[in-house]
């Protein structure tokens, strides 16, 4: 079977900075739901559009196509007092968007003087990523998933 519309596609992907430096690997095969459900990123999506299992797809998206730019707003410095005692670079926090009301999840980024510096941003925003990816498996998507807008059972979301 090839890749089209309300198809559950399982793929294993490698992804590189703009280094060729390996960031990021999956293990265990992901699942999406083809055909425009956000499931993954639309050009990758694209690319995958007609394949079969055993097919590669090696494309490289610009920052505005796969975790978006930097968005200087989105980078704080805040008190400390305000953070639980054992903070560290590295730890996340959620705290809504006064301006959207969304939750949004911040990484902190420093500490010094006092101050953390917190940053809203995806950790790969403003960088161009190169996605490899092998299908694994392709499927007719159940009437339950495609209504869902999202694949389930093992490798998918689980209810």
């Amino acid at each position: 079977m090839n890749i089209e519309k309300n198809s559950v596609v399982t793929l294993h992907y490698e992804m590189y900075d703009v280094n060729n430096e390996l960031i990021d690997k999956t293990e265990e095969p992901i699942a999406y739901l083809h055909g425009g459900y956000d499931g993954i990123f639309p050009l990758m999506e694209e690319a995958l559009q007609g394949k079969a299992v055993g097919d590669v797809v090696d494309i490289t998206l610009s920052p505005d196509d796969a975790f978006g730019e930097q968005e200087p707003e989105l980078v704080r410095v805040e008190p400390l007092d305000v953070f639980p005692t054992d903070v560290e670079v590295g730890m996340m926090f959620e705290a809504d968007d006064p301006e959207t009301g969304d939750v949004l999840v911040y990484r902190v980024t420093d500490i010094a003087d006092g101050k953390a510096i917190v940053d809203g941003n995806h950790p790969l925003a403003g960088m161009r990523i190169r996605f490899k990816a092998t299908v694994d498996g392709v499927r007719a998507a159940t009437e339950e998933e495609v209504t869902h807008g999202h694949a389930h059972g093992e490798h998918g979301h689980h209810h």
